[in-house]
């Protein structure tokens, strides 16, 4: 059998044993298959690649490992190992694979299992037919070309958020994955959170009154995490880290720790800051609470932030604030100087939500009873488990591509705003702003060669 067949009867068993079941019919399908029991066999698990072994991606192969649906089978990654990642921990392809493999033998008598690859090349895994799904959670300036890339080869993607490095790439994303019909999860896993579901519902339902307001604090500043943030200076590229293949699509810059690993977030070529490390999170919530998952605002203003001179290595906003009005009136702000969280303000109380915790005025509005008849959100108790599920039901996850997309678009639009320090006027539906070419050329990057998006 063709690779290709392979993929194609592992899809189709899939999704016929998901349907089987659904309809009540009886199937030779073992019940692990749906989560339940020991973990199924190797032909119905579905196999899953990790394209980004740092800082999140190894977090998230921890989960998927969880999982007996899957079997975890190659990772991918530029750096081989090294320190520099999140408190100055150790982490690459390498140290993943070696997770991968020493949790499979746990359970072989043997005690050991060699069935990991661990590749430099996102291409070597896509190009592989018995994969059928990968994550990618590389840092933001790589995140539009291999999900294109795998939507093409019809994989289906659990990408970490923030969703794209630009809202044109987030376009091209989900155009994408809509035109390939893949199933994809953005790494958004508050919407997997009772508490963020709870809120939202109470918002939609209108047990708040009329909403006008919504405020999202997010954090401030540029940590230096690890131990390699004060290695500014240009340092030579250590052995094992493919630099080049790093910066890919990214301008040609010298190498220093600190621009690399876990503090790339810092710097514009390669991400937005804590705007966007966190706009896929309390602002998603918002636009979740709002009904506007699937548009935007139409304009942004009083858009203020404190940002470092753009030749500095770190040169993301320290300070920002920024509101968004969309056509129905409400506002949503955003700003590093509000509590963390999300805050939904209406003409008969407000609600405030974060990792964890709520507030409520009056409190006994928390405790209302959403009707059978009323407004209900989809329920996902485990993001990765969700992602799951959706690839052997074909149905769309919590946390789909368009709305990741929507959602950061509002970290983009407000880092926009700031830069060129003037009100924009935007329109959701076209993703332009109104006679403005200045800021319509931002709404893209240039590419170093020999990369491009399609």
């Amino acid at each position: 059998m063709s690779e290709l067949l392979k993929t194609t009867s592992r899809r189709s068993f899939l999704k016929s044993a998901a349907g089987a079941v659904a309809i009540g019919f009886p199937t030779i399908v073992p019940s692990s298959v749906l989560g339940k029991g020991k973990r199924p066999a190797p032909g119905s698990r579905v196999t899953v690649a990790i394209i980004g072994t740092g800082n999140q991606g190894t977090n998230d192969l921890k989960q998927f490992l969880k999982d007996e649906r899957v079997q975890v089978v190659a990772v991918c990654d530029v750096n081989r190992e090294s320190e520099g990642y999140w408190s100055g921990g150790v982490a690459g392809r390498e140290p993943a694979r070696r997770m991968v493999e020493q949790h499979y033998g746990a359970t072989m008598p043997s005690g050991t299992y060699r069935g990991c690859s661990a590749v430099e090349d996102f291409r070597d895994v896509l190009a592989r037919g018995d994969i059928d799904a990968v994550e990618v959670a590389t840092p933001d300036h790589w995140h539009a070309i291999p999900v294109i890339a795998a939507a093409r080869a019809r994989k289906d993607i659990y990408c970490q958020k923030p969703l794209a490095l630009t809202i044109a790439e987030g376009r091209a994303m989900s155009d994408a994955v809509k035109r390939y019909g893949c199933v994809f999860q953005t790494g958004s896993q508050q919407r997997s959170d009772k508490i963020f579901r709870h809120g939202c519902e109470l918002v939609r339902n209108g047990r708040i009154g009329k909403l006008h307001t919504v405020k999202c604090g997010l954090p401030s500043g540029s940590p230096d995490l690890g131990k390699t943030g004060h290695r500014k200076a240009p340092e030579p590229v250590p052995e094992g880290f493919n630099y080049e293949f790093w910066l890919g699509p990214g301008p040609q810059a010298p190498y220093s720790p600190a621009r690399c690993h876990v503090n790339f977030r810092w710097n514009l070529d390669y991400s937005g800051g804590q705007v966007t490390d966190w706009g896929g999170h309390h602002p998603d919530i918002a636009q979740w609470g709002m009904d506007t998952e699937r548009t935007g605002p139409v304009l942004i203003q009083n858009a203020k932030g404190e940002f470092p001179p753009r030749s500095e290595l770190w040169n993301t906003a320290n300070h920002y604030y920024f509101e968004c009005l969309y056509q129905n009136g409400v506002k949503l702000i955003v700003s590093d100087q509000f509590p963390m969280g999300v805050r939904f303000e209406g003409s008969e109380g407000w609600i405030h939500l974060d990792r964890g915790k709520y507030q409520a005025n009056p409190a006994s509005l928390w405790h209302s009873v959403i009707g059978p008849k009323e407004t209900r959100l989809y329920e996902s108790a485990n993001h990765f488990r969700n992602f799951i599920d959706c690839i052997y039901s074909r149905r769309e996850p919590i946390a789909p591509c368009e709305v990741a997309h929507r959602s950061i678009t509002i970290a983009h639009l407000g880092n926009i705003a700031m830069q060129l320090g003037r009100d924009l006027k935007w329109n959701p539906r076209q993703e332009k702003f109104v006679n403005d070419p200045e800021g319509n050329k931002l709404l893209s990057r240039s590419y170093r060669g020999p990369w491009k998006m399609g």
